[in-house]
């Protein structure tokens, strides 16, 4: 079998799952498991053959005209370098991951058949995106995972809050695809051709007559998929869906995409020194303002969705400073140990008694109840913190590198300034992260909230799936570094002695800042009575963050504060502690600029329809209704009345001739 005839079955097997899950799930439920998990175990094989074949050389690249469109024209085509190889590996794993999480996870779940489907389609999507060498065949697994998305967050619809964030995940990452979609349109005019490799051809050729608007373009569009400042604000609310569904979006789809696309074609991007300054001053706000949101978190899973805001954020500043190899290496690497938190956190969340949200104030002596989940979250938090030798120290030792190998003078397509950008913010960033991963393994697994009942030991999938995403997380970034250069442009991924240093040193500060806070809130915690965190009363929800229960439920205001005084990040932030809670209310600005202006536009085509256009539309019936009146009363059936009138026209029409007649 050819490598392309292997590659074209990567994405379908997964399609033609979700299609029988969807059929069958409920005529024959007993294969709605099977179809859940071969088809992404297959994929994760023949992804793999196809990498070995590939190995890191010369890309292969497939096409057949899909159809004629009277000028651009788009094909169905394959691209697989080393970088589409590899990522192509990365979404198979964890999407085989997930599915056999979910069968222990959502065993009872009436509607576990319609979200196994989903799930399958949009690994499908993501799969597309990743092997297609045409940018309109991208677009369309870039714009099924939208909707896929909208559906997997909205899996408990019966809650408020997953009905409201599906929506907002739907028109936030819709409001980015809008100028993505006419970026690509004019890339694909100037290039003339939706072929990535032509693409680049021109570019290479200097074929492009608007480089700059191009990329700003497409970067909105990616700012929205990856969650980027300003467009990041629909991924914490995103939580309300099924955990196993956020370990999915936030490791190896949906999110990735963006990233995975800039990689692809950065070319584009660094044909614009302006485009790559804003690249950079987007990835520099993301991780510092995600980084502090984090440490005011108090849902466990809010908290890694601002982690996995800001690991994004590396990414991208990777890719602001040129250097794509160190971001998908980091985007690898953080599949792996993000995907590891979130199946982890859904443990812990199973323990403590909820279904999707769990608050870190309530948990309770859970490190002996689920001791796989807290070994296997602690060798994932340790490489989120980038502690060597775990793999998330390398992967992001990598983009410090290459952002002080730009700010230091070093040739390379951006400007010097977006390397000292994206450095200073990484640094800073590397203390946060260390912060909040070490007040989420304390919170978590050290706290002394309310006790929860004990719901049995977890089911085995669950159990094996988090070892086996442990060992990456600990192993992957020391074998990486080493062989993927090869793969990619062949750029050095070694750490480097100085941000090494710098960023080792500050992760440990981190980790120590928040412990002696943790500990400095326990003592007076100890003289405070614990204060109460409510359950929001849709039970399928579970519990929902305090700040967000306030912020849009005034009837809960008075818990905005009732949390566990032992929390370390109210020391750590202290006044910042209240805007980082709520976002740095970029909702309510957002609400401010753009939804209550098209609120009051509304209400103002609403007060003209009705009291303008539609008194113009009763005017012009009154005057026929009042003549019908008229008419109507003269016909009144009464026969004198008839001949009265007859004999009164006569003598009109006689008076009127006389007078005619004597006149002339």
């Amino acid at each position: 079998m050819t490598t392309t005839t292997l590659a074209a079955l990567v994405p379908l097997l997964p399609f033609l799952g979700a299609v029988a899950g969807l059929l069958l799930g409920r005529t024959a439920p007993g294969f709605v498991r099977p179809l859940a998990v071969l088809p992404p175990l297959a994929s994760l094989v023949l992804a793999a053959l196809v990498a070995v074949r590939q190995g890191g050389g010369r890309a292969v690249d497939a096409s057949t005209l899909l159809t004629p469109t009277g000028s651009v024209p788009v094909d169905l085509a394959l691209h697989i370098d080393g970088f589409a190889a590899l990522v192509a590996i990365l979404v198979a794993f964890v999407a085989a991951c997930v599915q056999i999480y979910s069968t222990g996870y959502l065993r009872d779940d009436p509607r576990y058949p319609s979200y196994a489907a989903l799930v399958s389609l949009f690994t499908s999507a993501m799969l597309l995106v990743v092997y297609s060498g045409d940018l309109i065949v991208l677009l369309v697994g870039w714009e099924v995972m939208g909707i896929c998305s909208y559906f997997l967050v909205g899996h408990y619809w019966g809650t408020p809050e997953a009905r409201a964030a599906s929506l907002k995940a739907f028109l936030v990452t819709k409001l980015g695809d809008v100028p993505f979609l006419i970026g690509l349109f004019a890339l694909g005019t100037d290039a003339g051709s939706f072929r990535i490799t032509r693409v680049l051809g021109a570019v290479a050729s200097g074929g492009l007559d608007h480089p700059t608007l191009i990329a700003l373009l497409l970067l909105a569009g990616v700012a929205g998929k990856s969650a980027q400042f300003p467009l990041h604000t629909w991924l914490p609310d995103a939580m309300a869906g099924p955990t196993p569904v956020s370990a999915l979006i936030h490791a190896a789809t949906m999110v990735a995409a963006g990233v995975y696309f800039v990689a692809r074609l950065l070319p584009v991007f660094e044909a614009s020194a302006a485009a790559m300054t804003v690249l950079a001053v987007m990835a520099a706000v993301t991780m510092l303002g995600s980084g502090l949101a984090a440490l005011a978190q108090d849902d466990i899973k809010r908290v890694l969705a601002y982690s996995t805001i800001g690991q994004l954020g590396y990414m991208t500043g990777a890719l602001a400073v040129g250097d794509r190899g160190a971001a998908v290496f980091h985007l690898l690497s953080h599949g792996a140990f993000k995907a590891l938190l979130f199946l982890a956190a859904g443990a812990v969340i199973h323990a403590a008694g909820t279904n999707s949200l769990a608050a870190m104030s309530r948990m309770s002596h859970l490190r002996d109840r689920v001791p796989d989940a807290f070994w296997t979250m602690t060798v994932a938090l340790l490489a989120l913190a980038a502690i060597p030798p775990f793999s998330g120290f390398f992967s992001k030792e990598s983009v410090l590198g290459a952002a002080e190998r730009l700010a230091t003078g070093h040739p390379g397509p951006a400007p010097g300034a977006a390397g000292w950008i994206v450095l200073v913010a990484a640094l800073a960033t590397a203390l946060l992260t260390a912060a909040y991963a070490t007040r989420l393994w304390l919170l978590a697994f050290r706290g002394q909230g309310a006790e929860a009942p004990d719901h049995g030991r977890q089911p085995l999938t669950m159990t094996v799936v988090l070892w086996v995403l442990a060992v990456p997380s600990l192993a992957f970034g020391a074998l990486a570094y080493r062989t993927l250069p090869g793969w990619f442009d062949g750029g050095s991924l070694a750490p480097t002695l100085l941000t090494s240093i710098l960023g080792t040193g500050l992760a440990v500060v981190g980790g120590l800042l928040a412990y002696g806070a943790w500990q400095r809130a326990a003592a007076r915690a100890s003289r405070v009575p614990l204060g109460a965190v409510a359950a929001h009363p849709e039970g399928d929800a579970g519990l929902v963050e305090a700040e967000a229960i306030a912020a849009h439920e005034p009837a809960y205001g008075d818990i905005a504060e009732a949390r566990d005084p032992a929390d370390p990040g109210r020391l750590l932030l202290g006044p910042l502690y209240g805007p980082a809670a709520s976002g740095f209310h970029l909702d309510a600005v957002y609400s401010a600029l753009f939804v209550r202006p098209v609120l009051g536009a509304a209400s103002l085509v609403r007060f003209l329809d009705r009291e303008v256009v539609d008194t113009y539309v009763r005017g012009a019936a009154a005057l026929p209704r009042l003549l019908g009146a008229a008419v109507r009363r003269a016909q009144t059936g009464n026969v004198q009345t008839y001949v009265s009138a007859l004999l009164a026209g006569t003598v009109v029409l006689t008076v009127a001739v006389l007078l005619v007649a004597s006149g002339a």
